[in-house]
């Protein structure tokens, strides 16, 4: 299972919609505090609608707790400070992907310790970033294609209509 780390998220309704792609991915949601809002939050809610609850979410006190309680953890860093592809990572099936609070990202004290796991998404001219729950679902989708999507359906069928054979 692939797990996705937020370093004190502050937007709720980023980390509903990050949420709901956890849940329909089969990763695991990991949110280290402070966080900027409470679990309740109605917007929280609203971002990951009723797949909140099919969610599997750790949360933990501080960035140190979350190592402590996840020893040996490979945790890759999404960061725009990075000088690695993320496509260039090569994703083990029970990784860690981790992002940092939209405003900031990880700190760099933390980066410094990881460059060989520091990962970005590349960008044209002098974008800051990309939204924090479209980078986690990016960099979440090619870590599951790296392991061949291994749990998931990737067959959809039409409710109405059905599809024409072709051969």
């Amino acid at each position: 299972m692939i797990n996705i780390v937020l370093l004190e998220p502050e937007i709720p309704a980023n980390t509903g919609n990050i949420g709901r792609t956890c849940a329909a991915t089969g990763a695991q949601l990991h949110l280290i505090e402070p966080l900027g809002f409470s679990l309740d939050e109605k917007h929280l809610r609203r971002a990951g609608m009723d797949y909140w609850k099919q969610l599997d979410v750790k949360i933990y006190k501080s960035y140190e707790d979350f190592l402590l309680k996840n020893p040996g953890a490979k945790v890759y860093y999404a960061t725009t400070k990075s000088k690695t592809v993320y496509t260039q990572a090569s994703f083990e099936p029970d990784c860690y992907i981790m992002f940092g609070k939209e405003s900031a990202g990880i700190p760099e004290e933390i980066l410094v310790d990881h460059e060989d796991t520091c990962i970005r998404i590349p960008m044209i001219g002098d974008m800051r970033s990309l939204n924090l729950s479209n980078s986690a679902a990016i960099i979440l989708y090619e870590a599951l294609r790296q392991n061949d999507f291994e749990g998931m359906r990737r067959e959809g069928e039409l409710h109405r209509l059905r599809w024409s054979s072709v051969e």
